[in-house]
């Protein structure tokens, strides 16, 4: 079977297509939370994964200090939200620093959210 140059191109980025989302989804670092409770500057590593899996969402304030510790104190907006210092993600420009939002209402967590400085 012969394919024609149009279908060997879309073959071609196809595949590229299917091996970088599985390297992406691969290297991509889950919710731990020894090392997020440790390695503060290393924390940006998982907020894709507490963001898209949504484990805080509908979590007390006191189930959230359970899982992510306190909230970082220099950084208060208010009884309603808590802000965690997630570190500088290596960049090939100046990286700012990275924060995770939560946004309480009623007690109970109704929103997530990445801040940078």
């Amino acid at each position: 079977m012969k394919l024609k140059r149009k279908d060997k191109i879309g073959l071609f980025f196809f595949l590229a297509f299917v091996v970088s989302t599985s390297l992406i989804w691969f290297f991509e670092e889950r919710f731990n939370q020894e090392v997020w409770l440790t390695d503060v500057g290393g924390r940006y590593k998982m907020l894709d994964d507490i963001l898209e899996n949504k484990y805080l969402l509908g979590k007390t304030k006191q189930e959230v200090i359970v899982l992510l510790g306190k909230p970082d104190a220099d950084a208060n907006l208010g009884d309603n939200y808590f802000v965690y210092r997630l570190g500088e993600p290596p960049s090939f420009f100046d990286s700012e620093p990275q924060y995770l939002v939560v946004t309480f209402s009623n007690n109970k967590v109704v929103k997530l959210s990445k801040a940078v400085d």
